[in-house]
């Protein structure tokens, strides 16, 4: 008796355990939370981000990254160089490469200045793996509307969306890193490579400035 209860026990806790793991979430719902966590504390925390724009690195570390494929989108830049590192150059270089993230999610947000901001309405995901997620910054002064769209992927093992890219005014981060470091990489390799996000990451966060990718 006391094994047949151990057994339904044990059925039942691997089922929940594997339907909150396959459980699909809501990407849409998922950029709302996040924008609003972000927005939120940008707003709250307005005269320390003036007088210290670095500050907004340490938001977007603790309020968006959780939301984003950080190991995904650094693969994609490294194609084939991928395959041929070893674990500690791949490891060296994730980290690099999400404090690049870090910096550069800091530097589109740096264009918040207290606008209102709206998150693009959910659409049928029916079918769907990619999806882009626009948020707009609506400007007080009835001019064009500052664009930020957020790329998503769904993992097709575990079904949950993520965030891996970022366009900020029509400029993608993954397509525009792809083409400008293809050349550190066939010359210099990963860590070469490692050692650019290294001081790339380390710029300050200046709100005069575009985004570049």
């Amino acid at each position: 008796m006391l094994n047949k209860f151990k057994t339904t026990l044990f059925l039942a806790l691997a089922l929940l355990f594997s339907a909150n793991t396959f459980a699909e979430n809501d990407p849409y719902k998922e950029m709302q939370v996040a924008a609003d966590k972000i927005f939120t504390t940008m707003q709250s925390q307005s005269s320390v981000i003036k007088s210290n724009p670095n500050k907004l690195k340490d938001i977007v570390r603790q309020d968006l990254l959780p939301y984003v494929q950080v190991k995904y989108a650094g693969a994609l830049i490294l194609g084939n160089y991928y395959k041929s590192a070893s674990e500690a150059q791949r490891t060296a270089y994730f980290d690099a490469f999400e404090n690049y993230l870090v910096q550069t999610f800091a530097q589109a947000l740096s264009m918040y200045n207290g606008q209102q901001y709206q998150v693009e309405a959910a659409k049928d995901l029916t079918g769907k793996n990619l999806i882009s997620i626009r948020v707009l910054l609506i400007q007080p002064n009835q001019g064009q509307p500052l664009r930020i769209d957020f790329q998503w992927r769904k993992n097709t093992v575990t079904g949950e969306w993520k965030a891996y890219d970022l366009v900020a005014e029509g400029v993608s981060m993954i397509s525009t890193k792809q083409n400008e470091w293809s050349s550190i990489l066939r010359q210099g390799g990963i860590d070469a490579l490692t050692k650019q996000l290294t001081e790339l990451s380390n710029r300050k966060i200046d709100p005069n400035t575009k985004p570049k990718g």
